[in-house]
């Protein structure tokens, strides 16, 4: 599993995981599913949603990643929309599996942070967990 160094492991001063420590050998990858953001989600809900993509935006930008120790949960909350997949065939639940950020659907979703006054991504901002 790739571990994206210098990715926020959470969101600050909450318990949102962005990044999981270690891959699960037993079962494997927890498998990526699209989740429904319904309207009446908590506004923590969302923030550490646009935390996230934010985190992903910055440092991925345009290109393609691999999944690597991205959390499965957190990427389901924008799987489908503004994180899709970037191979065919797909394998949601492999930890090689290549995504990528739907520019057009991210920035109608998360205008803050494609804005031009938006701050940078700077990795010294967030929390990361050691390994």
């Amino acid at each position: 599993m790739l571990k994206h160094r210098g990715f926020p492991g959470r969101m600050t001063g909450t318990d949102f995981q962005f990044t999981i420590r270690r891959a699960n050998m037993k079962e494997g990858a927890t498998k990526i599913i699209r989740r429904e953001r319904f309207k009446d989600r908590k506004n923590l809900d969302r923030a550490a949603d646009s935390a996230f993509m934010a985190a992903l935006w910055g440092y991925f930008g345009e290109e393609p990643f691999e999944r690597g120790n991205l959390d499965a949960g957190r990427l389901s909350w924008l799987f489908g929309r503004e994180v899709v997949a970037a191979e065919d065939p797909f394998d949601p639940a492999s930890y090689e599996a290549l995504l990528r950020i739907d520019v057009q659907r991210a920035q109608a979703s998360f205008p803050e942070i494609f804005a031009e006054d938006a701050p940078a991504f700077d990795p010294d901002d967030w929390d990361e967990e050691d390994d």
